[in-house]
């Protein structure tokens, strides 16, 4: 069975997948970047450097893939100016590399993709073939400053790492005595050196670098605490960009100004604590940032009315940094050396990670195990 798993190519991966909504990078905002992703069920958005409403009729590219998680670093580091932020082209969202998301032709098998990921690109583009009626699909995508449709009617899906792991999890048999070993045994875990981690106390600018990084690295960024002891460190927790995908753009003032101990408990749960939220106040108000501060009243007082809550009840005027997406905890997804390669995978999937965090039989920071480092061990066997 392994040696069938040879023949299958990217359009097995891309049954059912729905086409990308893209944004254009010559006519687009970063407010049309956030209005586009709030109406969105998808985290990320795909950037082109097509124009359809000029009828281009030039072959279409994707630059790059953006989330709320970009809005937010974007605002949080330009605080001053928020308003000129907002009114920046959405190309500044963009990472500074275009290999991290490719074309790949339908043709383009299983194993080659594979390739692609572990070299480093995070998306593959696949065009999707298909007979639907063309106009019908213009007029359905004049929504949000979005577009599925590209020149010549075509539109396109991605391919990601999950789907990948997710697809070989499904032939997991076929890669036996793989499944049961152990992470440990079979040299997967990254070591700290490697690791995004800040101290529960690192500063807001400290934390702003990092959420980046980890954005870049398809990771997350590790809250630690060594008590004292330089040479141990304790896994408290995580600050996910894929917990800021599920945020506005308010969560750039929190970003901004909190610790990284202080900015995980706000990003915990549905809606922050009433003081978390007043003290990104206190601190923007101090620190002069009002563009920031204008943009978290704003938001806040275009929320619903309090009138019709109890003092008890969560009001939806209370919930700062928070879109309709349920958001992830803020509690890191763990397991130990000992666990076996099926069982990392499986905790990752079911969690919607890309990577797992390892800790000890104490608690102590071990490192991680990426779903790149999953796939050389399946293309190894391969």
């Amino acid at each position: 069975m392994a040696l069938s798993l040879l023949s299958y190519d990217v359009t097995d991966l891309c049954l059912g997948k729905p086409p990308l909504r893209c944004l254009s990078a010559s006519s687009s905002s970063v407010s049309d970047a956030i209005a586009a992703l709030k109406s969105s069920e998808d985290p990320f958005l795909s950037v082109w450097d097509c124009n359809h409403d000029h009828d281009d009729v030039a072959e279409c590219e994707c630059l790059g893939k953006i989330s709320m998680t970009d809005v937010i670093c974007h605002l949080s580091k330009d605080e001053v100016h928020t308003l000129s932020a907002l009114n920046s082209p959405v190309s500044v969202l963009l990472p500074p590399t275009r290999s991290l998301v490719l074309h790949v032709q339908p043709s383009c098998s299983l194993v080659e993709a594979i390739d692609l990921i572990i070299q480093g690109a995070h998306n593959l583009i696949v065009p999707i073939q298909t007979k639907t009626n063309t106009k019908k699909r213009q007029q359905n995508d004049n929504v949000s400053h979005t577009t599925t449709t590209h020149s010549n009617g075509q539109r396109f899906c991605w391919i990601t790492q999950e789907d990948i792991v997710r697809f070989l999890l499904g032939c997991i048999a076929a890669f036996s005595p793989l499944p049961s070993m152990s992470i440990s045994d079979l040299g997967i875990i990254n070591s700290s050196h490697a690791i995004l981690a800040v101290d529960h106390n690192s500063s807001a600018s400290a934390v702003v670098a990092a959420i980046s990084r980890a954005l870049a690295d398809q990771t997350s960024v590790a809250v630690v605490d060594n008590e004292g002891d330089d040479s141990m460190m304790y896994l408290i927790g995580e600050i996910s960009p894929m917990t800021l995908t599920c945020c506005d753009e308010t969560a750039a003032a929190a970003v901004a100004t909190l610790s990284a101990g202080y900015l995980m408990e706000y990003l915990d749960g549905v809606n922050p604590p009433e003081s978390l939220v007043q003290e990104v106040r206190d601190r923007l108000e101090s620190k002069g940032q009002m563009g920031l501060l204008s943009l978290l009243d704003s938001l806040s007082l275009s929320s619903s009315p309090t009138s019709g809550y109890s003092s008890d009840e969560e009001s939806p005027a209370r919930s700062f940094g928070r879109s309709t997406r349920m958001a992830r905890k803020a509690e890191a997804v763990v397991c130990n050396p000992k666990s076996s390669l099926m069982a990392v995978m499986i905790q990752a999937i079911t969690h919607r990670t890309n990577y797992t965090w390892v800790i000890d039989k104490d608690g102590c920071f071990v490192g991680m195990v990426t779903f790149v480092d999953i796939l050389k061990v399946f293309r190894k066997f391969l």
